[in-house]
C-alpha cells in the first residue's frame, strides 16, 4: 500500500470515528430517563425505545401482534400509558396469550388504544389538569373512552372504565413523538 492510499484510510477512519463520537456526544448529552434497564432517549420515538425495556416486553409483543407499530412510530405526538410485564402477570392467567391470537386482534387493539392518549401531556400537565378539576381529570384515549386522573400525595394514578386504578412509577419518559408514563396496571376500557 503506498503513501498516499495509507493517508487516505487513516483519513477515512479519522473521519468515521469523528462522525460516530458526534452521535455518541449527542446521545450523552440528552436527558434520559432510565426504564427496564434501558437508557431512553427523547430523540427516538416511542418503538425504538420501547423495545429496549426489559420491563415492557410484553406491551412490545402486544404492540407488534394488534398491528399498531407503525402507528406509535408515527410524527403523533401520543402520550402512552405503557403497563409493565408485571403489569400484565396481574391479568388473569391465559389472557395475555389469548388476547395476541389473530382472532382477537380487534379487542387487543381496543385495549392498547385505551393506553394512549392523542397529543403530548407531561405529568406537570396532567396535574395541573386534575388540580382545576378539583381533584379529578378525566382524557380521552384514542379507543374513544375516558381515564380519569387523580392524585394521592405526591403519586399520580388513571382509573379505566371498569374502576380499576394504575399507579404511575415513571413520569415523563419523553420521545421524539410524545411522552411516556410508566403504569402498574393494565387498563381495561
Amino acid at each position: 500500500m503506498n503513501t498516499r492510499s495509507k493517508i487516505a484510510v487513516l483519513s477515512m477512519v479519522a473521519l468515521s470515528f469523528a462522525f460516530s463520537g458526534n452521535v455518541t456526544a449527542q446521545m450523552m448529552k440528552e436527558k434520559t430517563v432510565m426504564v427496564g434497564g434501558a437508557p431512553m432517549y427523547p430523540s427516538k420515538n416511542i418503538i425504538e425505545n420501547a423495545v429496549n425495556s426489559k420491563d415492557h416486553k410484553t406491551l412490545v409483543a402486544a404492540v407488534k401482534a394488534a398491528g399498531l407499530v407503525e402507528t406509535l412510530q408515527g410524527a403523533g405526538p401520543f402520550t402512552v400509558l405503557a403497563p409493565t410485564d408485571e403489569a400484565f402477570a396481574k391479568l388473569p392467567k391465559g389472557t395475555v396469550e389469548n388476547l395476541v391470537k389473530p382472532e382477537n386482534k380487534a379487542t387487543l387493539t381496543k385495549i392498547l388504544t385505551y393506553h394512549v392518549l392523542a397529543g403530548k401531556y407531561s405529568a406537570k400537565d396532567i396535574w395541573a389538569a386534575v388540580k382545576a378539576g378539583n381533584g379529578k381529570s378525566m382524557m380521552k384515549t384514542v379507543e374513544g373512552e375516558d381515564v380519569t386522573f387523580w392524585t394521592k400525595g405526591k403519586d399520580l394514578y388513571i382509573k379505566d372504565a371498569k374502576g380499576n386504578n394504575a399507579k404511575v412509577t415513571i413520569a415523563d419518559v419523553n420521545q421524539s413523538n410524545g411522552v411516556i408514563h410508566v403504569i402498574d396496571t393494565v387498563l381495561m376500557p
